[in-house]
């Protein structure tokens, strides 16, 4: 994959395929129905990693490393905000230790493209970059996500892990966050859930966040409404918008090493 819908990246880049679920913002996970359908497709990259549970698609916990995907990013030549494993999580526990480290030798290699990673594991981020990689690339952005209150402890790992630039997903948001200290967080992105599942998002949940974000200079990202706009009415996501507070928020971090068009 490359070209992508999603509005705070250019490209995906998805060395890693399959994952498992491991808390409720998991539930309605895009990537396990895409998986499916890439299946359907004849892409072996994605055969036989996903299962049938009480009639829906859910991950089966199977790993597939793509030695061959590894070799993508030397041929972008333009700079570009790259997700990494949009269909999967790098730091998933049945990813290899070496095959990571291959993929930070990619990342090093390609320093026109600013990386951005996203995990539901920080603890194996963190332990991983502390113990076993121990290099901070400036171009590589190290993040976790926090659907709700249940997995904001997930934002001490992401504090605690070596990186140039820190960030958290809010997506989907299901619930509030509480209170986090946000302070050493470069960048935090926040968003509702979409599809005939998706679980409904609050607008006071956002101010919550948004109003932590000012307290500690976090730059701002508001992704969408999704399914369920700030009126409770159920909408298709485009219907819904990206407006909050009157505005469309796509705040960056501010210290981006590199070239890369924001």
């Amino acid at each position: 994959m490359a070209e992508t819908q999603i509005e705070w990246t250019d490209s995906t880049w998805n060395p890693v395929a399959g994952c498992s679920i491991i808390s409720e913002g998991c539930k309605n996970c895009y990537a396990m129905e895409m998986a499916k359908r890439l299946e359907a497709m004849g892409m072996t990259k994605y055969a036989g990693l996903t299962r049938k549970k009480n009639k829906r698609v859910a991950w089966n916990g199977k790993i597939v490393e793509d030695r061959e995907s590894l070799a993508i990013p030397y041929r972008w030549k333009k700079p570009r905000k790259v997700f990494v494993n949009s269909m999967s999580d790098l730091f998933h526990e049945q990813v290899s230790d070496s095959f990571i480290q291959d993929v930070w030798k990619v990342m090093r290699e390609t320093p026109h493209h600013n990386y951005q990673i996203l995990t539901k594991r920080p603890e194996r981020m963190k332990q991983i970059l502390q113990d076993t990689i121990r290099e901070v690339l400036p171009n590589v952005w190290l993040g976790t996500s926090i659907e709700c209150s249940d997995t904001a402890d997930r934002v001490q790992h992401i504090k605690e892990t070596p990186a140039h630039i820190r960030f958290i997903s809010f997506e989907p948001l299901i619930g509030p966050v509480g209170s986090i200290d946000l302070s050493g967080i470069d960048w935090a992105i926040v968003g509702g859930e979409s599809g005939n599942k998706a679980r409904p998002i609050k607008e006071g949940w956002i101010d919550e966040i948004y109003t932590q974000c000012l307290e500690s200079g976090t730059a701002f990202f508001f992704k969408q409404w999704g399914t369920w706009g700030k009126d409770n009415i159920r909408r298709s996501k485009k219907a819904n918008g990206r407006e909050y507070r009157g505005k469309t928020w796509d705040e960056m971090p501010i210290n981006i090493i590199g070239t890369s068009p924001l």
